[in-house]
């Protein structure tokens, strides 16, 4: 059975080094006959989670009105959500981050998701990889504090210029991975 797959991009860069990533997962994985859901949440208006444990009790998955309640129900329909940003000071960037954050509201009202599964694509201006570990540390926790299974890890180090991923073998390895994941 195919997978319904929620690519989640954070990069307020347009048609730069993450987007292509994301591209090419999505790509591999429509070869491999899953559906895929981009969204972009640098586009959008997602403020940080306040703590105001009032998730779904006005009718919607946050009470505070934003474009986290348009995403709400992407990740209800989504069996895999792929993480696919470039790397901000070892973590995730801001736009991102509070989309992550609020997915909170399904842990405080005990609603399940049929998410089972996660990726990460992870690009940045660093050439050392292990400055990653953050960024991949976080997304492991993520992972494990959801209980999802951890389907896959890409990190392109060194892109600086909007289109350097074009000369690393990061697409290839991302399209790859999309065209892995199982049914």
């Amino acid at each position: 059975m195919s997978k319904n797959i929620l690519v989640l991009t954070g990069s307020p860069r347009k048609g730069g080094n993450t987007d292509k990533l994301a591209e090419a997962f999505i790509a591999g994985a429509r070869q491999a006959g899953h559906t895929t859901v981009l969204y972009t949440t640098a586009d959008k208006k997602i403020k940080g989670c306040i703590d105001c444990q009032t998730c779904f009790k006005k009718g919607t998955a946050c009470s505070v009105p934003d474009d986290f309640n348009e995403l709400a129900p992407l990740i209800e329909q989504a069996d895999m959500v792929v993480l696919a940003t470039p790397m901000y000071w070892f973590s995730f960037p801001t736009q991102l981050k509070a989309a992550i954050d609020k997915f909170y509201a399904y842990l405080i009202s005990q609603k399940t998701l049929k998410i089972k599964e996660c990726v990460l694509l992870v690009s940045g201006g660093v050439d050392d990889a292990a400055k990653f570990e953050g960024i991949v540390r976080s997304y492991q926790l993520i992972a494990e504090f959801m209980n999802w299974q951890d389907s896959g890890i890409v990190v392109v180090p060194g892109l600086h210029a909007k289109d350097d991923v074009l000369k690393t073998d990061g697409l290839k390895r991302a399209k790859e991975l999309g065209k892995s994941i199982s049914m």
